[in-house]
């Protein structure tokens, strides 16, 4: 057990990384903050003035907002839901022996370590562009109409980019708390008849119950701040649908220029993204309770 002293000693040699943290995260919330009650155009700097939440009225009242929200949280939702149960399927399979199981587990994995431009890029112009990508021969081979993706189904085409991107992740941390599932408890529940389906739901599912929850937490933090994809593929369109809110923030200030408003969306962005994290810790601390 530790003494006062050693508790003491441990909180002073954390001490500078704990404040060079908080400094690394204040300074930029700070600036953002006062930007978001200015009207400043880096192109025209002159006419900086103080407008108070002006900013987040218009920023608000944009037609794209509510659109942005909801985009947002379908684009999360779908993802956690694609790679969540395909990474326990996968787990599943790569648990198994088989020939080669070192090479298919990279196979499956090096997908993670694609940026994710370059994975945006190989989508669009090698996979579903609807003249000569893979899914347009696939559909001509069986004399089907090939579909422009894009343009047809964008944000389901988003999500199918960023779900293969972060499903070899969801694999890998749901593989190793498989792994980690005693031997004798699999033994004891076929000695005792129990099927594989039974199997699953009574013993693999609850074991997984935690590996479950820190893929969601992890995930779900880097997927409310998803934009690349979008930038690269479909730019936000057609219209605003395939627009979610960090997109939203991108367009108002690399775009239009209007550095206010951008960063009233980003205090926006900033306070729904720790709502959700509030609930999803919440969730986590009372699962690892268990």
């Amino acid at each position: 057990m530790a003494t006062r002293q050693t508790q003491t000693l441990a909180r002073f040699m954390l001490a500078p990384s704990v404040l060079l943290l908080l400094v690394w995260m204040a300074i930029p919330l700070v600036i953002t903050l006062w930007f978001s009650f200015q009207q400043y155009n880096p192109l025209n700097p002159i006419n900086d003035r103080f407008v108070g939440f002006g900013n987040y009225v218009l920023f608000y009242s944009n037609p794209a907002f509510l659109q942005s929200i909801l985009n947002t949280l379908v684009l999360v939702l779908s993802v956690l839901a694609i790679t969540v149960i395909g990474g326990i399927l996968l787990a599943l399979l790569l648990d198994q022996p088989m020939w080669g199981q070192g090479v298919v587990r990279i196979l499956v994995i090096s997908p993670f370590f694609v940026m994710p431009p370059v994975a945006a890029l190989v989508w669009k112009n090698m996979i579903m562009h609807p003249g000569y990508g893979v899914f347009a021969d696939i559909a001509r081979f069986f004399g089907l109409q090939p579909v422009d993706w894009f343009a047809q189904y964008p944000l389901f085409s988003v999500i199918l980019i960023v779900a293969w991107q972060w499903l070899p992740f969801a694999t890998l941390i749901l593989l190793t708390s498989l792994q980690s599932l005693d031997g004798e408890q699999k033994e004891a529940a076929e000695m005792d008849g129990a099927g594989f389906m039974s199997r699953f739901i009574y013993l693999t599912l609850p074991h997984l119950a935690r590996g479950i929850t820190v893929v969601i937490l992890i995930q779900t933090i880097f997927l409310l701040a998803v934009y690349a994809e979008i930038l690269v593929t479909t730019n936000g369109g057609p219209g605003y649908a395939s627009t979610n809110l960090p997109f939203l923030v991108y367009q108002k200030a690399s775009l239009e220029f209007k550095i206010g408003q951008a960063s009233a969306g980003g205090i926006i962005a900033v306070i729904l993204a720790n709502i959700v994290a509030f609930f999803l810790m919440r969730a986590v601390g009372k699962n690892l309770d268990k």
